[in-house]
Formats: C-alpha cells, structure tokens, sequence
C-alpha cells in the first residue's frame, strides 16, 4: 500500500524535532527513546551504507536534510516520498521541498530511471548521491519514516479530530482493496483513519501533484495543532508513538537544540513548502522499464531551489560548491 508522502514525513519530522525538546523534563523516557532512535539510525546507516553526518557539527546552524518515507509491500522496503529541507537553527525556519517520485533522472551507476528508484537499487547513500547529482543540493543528514504510525499519531495529537477544508468531494471505492474514501466538500472533520484516506486520495485527474498539495496542506492543520497549548501537553505521548518508526542520524543534543527554537519561535509561516519539478518546469513522457515519467528541465528547477532555500544552501561544509548538474 503506497501512501502519505508529505504529510506524514513533514509531520514525523515536526513532531520529532518539538517533542524532542519539549519532553527534556521526563528525562528518563526521553533518553531511551532517543537512545531507540539514535540505534535505529545507526542500523539504517549500516544497511543502507548511508552518509555520515559532518565530523565537526557543532557549530552548523544551517542543515540540510534528506527525508524519506518509506512503505513496506511484501517484507520490501519502498521510498514512497521523498523531500529535502533545510533547517534554520537561528530562526526555527523549515523548508522543504517534495521531490515528485515519478521524476526521470540520472542514477549514478545505473543510467536513467524514476528517482523513487535510487532507494531500491542502493539504499540511502545512492538516493542522495542521486540527489546531489541532478539538483546540486548537498545533503548532510536523513530522517526516514515508516507510514506504519500515521493513524496513531493523528489521533494522539487530536483526539477529537482535526479539520480539513475540501476543495471539492471526494469518492473511492476498492473493494478488493477494502478500501472507500467519502469526502463532501466543505469541512471535514477527521480522526486518524479518516485522515489518511484523505491524504491516499488520488482520483482527482492531478495525480501526484494533486496528492503532494493535499498533504501539504494536511501538514499546515498539523503544525497549528501541534503548537497549540493542547497539543503542547500531548508531546510526550506524541513521541512515544513517532518513536518506533523513524530512523534519523541527527544526535539527541542537536535535536534539542533544534526543537527548542522550533518551538519557540515558530508560526503559521515557518514551514514553508514547494514541489519540484515546478509547474512548467517539465515535461512529460513515457520510458519502456519505468513507464510515465516527469523529465524535469534541470537547470530551471535548480535556480528554484536556490531562490527557494538560498544560495548559501548549495555549499558544502567545507566551503565547496557542488558541480553543474548534466
């Protein structure tokens, strides 16, 4: 079953990085489930052949972050999403930009395929290095989310539901599936199953851009109930249901530091969303092994993202620039 892409990745991320702080006063839960998720990066790192995080990190304010999602089909491990962000340790900002997974690259190694693809033929380090490649963004840390918890982790956070504003209704039915989506437009209030219905929806002729647009917006509900007092005093039970299906190679100190001024300084605006390709920026074709494909123009897509995340973004720590992309 694929699902979720933005909404629970950016969400996880969110609540990982919040929680992480919030709970530093029940010391003892914290760290065993730091210590958890710290040894659940060290194994996916080893698995993966993942990157490693700069050796001299203390001093960085400034990160950039692959994120994952993951689903599993048949004991198979598949990247469903995938995004990169960048983290403003000064100001609390987020951004993240979500990579449409049927976009047509070159992967080191292995010629031209769907990005999504990376993943399954070399893990973590392979999907970077693909990353790095085509769109000249370094990426010096990952966190990688299992969809497993999306549920509990919706209801944890808003046990009364949260509310959703449909553009326009929406209906599904897979019987073999055991699956029905009913949605009417208007507002929607949503507990966790029916919440990711929501956001698994793609019957509306946008495809994956329709369904990245809905979790981005599903992600916008979550910050502002997260954030508020309610939400607040749920974070301790939020992480112990996050815990279980992230891996990250961000340590337990930077995710308190980050958290801290996450929580602190955020607002409505402090997450801020794109997806590439951009609109215009792409056409579309078919590919005998990976069938439709998004062909992404490059060079236009890159110059989004610098303007997006800034220039300063798309140099390494050692001072570095990365090369043209082909």
């Amino acid at each position: 079953m694929r699902i979720l892409a933005g909404f629970i990745l950016i969400s996880t991320l969110s609540v990982v990085v919040i929680a992480s702080w919030a709970v530093s006063g029940f010391h003892d839960s914290r760290e065993e489930s730091m210590k958890n998720i710290e040894q659940q990066g060290l194994q996916a790192a080893q698995d993966n052949g993942a990157f490693e995080p700069p050796e001299d990190d203390a001093s960085i304010e400034h990160i950039n972050v692959l994120l994952v999602g993951t689903d599993s089909e048949d004991g198979v491990s598949r990247s469903d999403t995938i995004m990169i962000g960048r983290y403003d340790a000064d100001s609390g900002e987020v951004k993240l930009a979500s990579l449409m997974r049927d976009t047509y690259v070159d992967i080191p190694g292995h010629g031209r395929n769907k990005i999504n693809a990376a993943f399954s033929l070399g893990g973590l380090a392979l999907l970077r290095d693909t990353i790095e490649t085509n769109f000249e963004f370094p990426l010096q840390y990952y966190a990688m989310v299992n969809f497993d918890g999306f549920t509990s982790i919706v209801d944890t956070l808003a046990p009364d539901g949260i509310e959703i504003e449909v553009a326009s209704s929406m209906h599904y039915e897979d019987r073999a599936g055991n699956l029905e989506i009913n949605f009417e437009e208007g507002l929607n209030v949503m507990d966790g199953n029916q919440a990711l219905k929501y956001v698994r929806f793609r019957s509306d002729g946008q495809n994956d851009f329709g369904r990245v647009a809905r979790q981005q917006k599903m992600l916008k509900v979550l910050q502002n109930e997260l954030l508020s007092v309610s939400g607040a005093t749920r974070i301790p039970r939020i992480l112990g249901a996050v815990e279980p299906y992230i891996q990250t190679n961000l340590d337990q100190d930077k995710l308190f530091t980050y958290g801290r001024n996450f929580f602190i300084q955020n607002d409505e605006a402090s997450v801020k969303t794109i997806t590439i390709p951009e609109q215009g920026g792409y056409s579309q074709d078919y590919s005998e092994h990976a069938g439709q494909v998004l062909i992404p123009d490059l060079a236009a897509n890159i110059e989004v993202l610098k303007t997006f995340f800034g220039e300063e973004s798309f140099t390494m720590e050692d001072g570095t620039a990365k090369s043209s992309a082909p």
